[in-house]
């Protein structure tokens, strides 16, 4: 199946009644959004799409990184990176390290509720740019900022990457074949994770502005929500006082939960999660393993997890892959098949919920809002703006005259 069969799910436009009722959530909410990348524009878009202007500041004639990590680009040369985390967004060019580009960002910081950076540990002080200065001249401002290691502590000022902090929090670990090496997870999950704690964090705290009329400093580290993510693994390390092993496909607290093959060289996800839904399993294979001390309990089946994963081995490869999910399913045994990424987004669930999404006059596609709200839902109003194609509107918003604009642009400040 090629990406041509993924459907069109959502094609919108400026001019549809939709793009402008019923009010959105975050509506009247101003955005700065200084960050760049992935998990700090993962926070913004979410912002974005829940109805907050969301004004991106781009480095001038080089904007954020990820412009260029191409292939692939959409034909209009849009990278399929930035697409991933800019739709809904204003785009502007700003020279920061220039006095002209900082007294603009003030500005706008003057007027905005929330002003988001990723950058490091006081990178930004020295431009005038930090918490402590732009809360003195605007303290209703959420000031969020996302690190790799948070503002304080003995490594705070480390830069942050996804992939070295997988490794750092030990959730590498714990990732892939028990017998191999340590795996990352094939998507950014902790940039990922760290923008949603973020966009919490941002929420939580325009909320709290409400009664005390002041903004905060958000601080959230890539470390802190990858170590938060190894939930009951992490528990576990701590109830036991033991190192958990990397067990590839199969689950540290229940067995069977892991990864089977077929006769057709297929492979299904077998997720047993209790004593009778093993016991359904053992009536469908037409094996009564369920009667064996070893397996009769969840408990001694973890404890006896090898010998029981060769039993079930071997009997599923008597069967195609689609033989047994219909079988299991049918006996009420969560199961599923490992689909491909192409596969999964031509599923017609994917379709019914509106998780992929085109543009009027764009060829841009994007990868839905997973929120569905009732009555403020998300909107996808616009595709990842062109590189400071806004500049001159936001600059007017400022009171600026078409003069002064055009001075800015000449001395290269934006």
């Amino acid at each position: 199946m090629d990406d041509h069969n993924i459907p069109h799910i959502i094609s919108h436009s400026a001019d549809d009644d939709i793009t402008r009722e019923p009010h959105q959530a975050l509506k009247g909410i101003k955005v700065l959004d200084l960050s760049r990348v992935l998990a700090g524009p993962s926070c913004t878009q979410v912002l974005a799409d829940l109805g907050a202007e969301v004004i991106k500041v781009e480095r001038p004639k080089v904007g954020d990184e990820t412009r260029h990590w191409t292939p692939p680009s959409f034909s209009d040369g849009t990278a399929a990176y930035f697409a991933t985390v800019n739709r809904n967004k204003k785009s502007i060019t700003v020279d920061m390290t220039q006095p002209e580009g900082q007294a603009l960002i003030k500005k706008l910081a003057a007027q905005s509720d929330v002003l988001v950076e990723n950058f490091k540990v006081g990178g930004l002080k020295k431009y005038g740019l930090d918490y402590e200065s732009i809360k003195a001249i605007n303290p209703r401002l959420v000031y969020a900022s996302l690190t790799g290691f948070g503002q304080y502590g003995p490594d705070a000022h480390k830069p942050g990457y996804d992939y070295i902090i997988q490794g750092l929090s030990g959730l590498m670990s714990i990732t892939g074949p028990s017998d191999g090496e340590p795996h990352k997870v094939g998507v950014a999950v902790v940039d990922l994770f760290a923008g949603l704690q973020l966009t919490i964090g941002i929420q939580a705290a325009l909320l709290a502005r409400m009664h005390t009329g002041r903004g905060q400093h958000v601080d959230v580290a890539l470390l802190d929500s990858a170590i938060a993510m190894l939930a009951n693994i992490g528990m576990n390390q701590l109830a036991s006082g033991i190192t958990p092993p990397r067990l590839g496909n199969a689950h540290p607290n229940i067995a069977p939960y892991q990864v089977f093959a077929t006769a057709d060289e297929h492979h299904f996800i077998l997720a047993c999660g209790n004593d009778g839904q093993f016991a359904k399993i053992c009536e469908v294979i037409g094996l009564p393993l369920n009667e064996d001390e070893r397996f009769a309990t969840n408990p001694s089946r973890v404890a006896h997890r090898d010998a029981l994963t060769d039993s079930l081995a071997q009997q599923f490869m008597t069967k195609s892959r689609q033989q047994w999910l219909e079988l299991l399913q049918q006996a009420g045994v969560p199961c599923g098949p490992i689909h491909n990424v192409t596969e999964a987004l031509a599923m017609p669930q994917v379709a019914a919920r509106e998780m992929v999404v085109s543009f009027a006059d764009s060829p841009v596609r994007v990868l839905g809002n997973p929120i569905k709200l009732s009555a403020t839902p998300v909107r996808y109003e616009s595709p990842p703006p062109s590189l400071g194609v806004d500049t001159a509107e936001v600059m007017s918003s400022l009171e600026m005259t078409a003069e002064q604009i055009q001075a800015l642009q000449s001395s290269g400040a934006v």
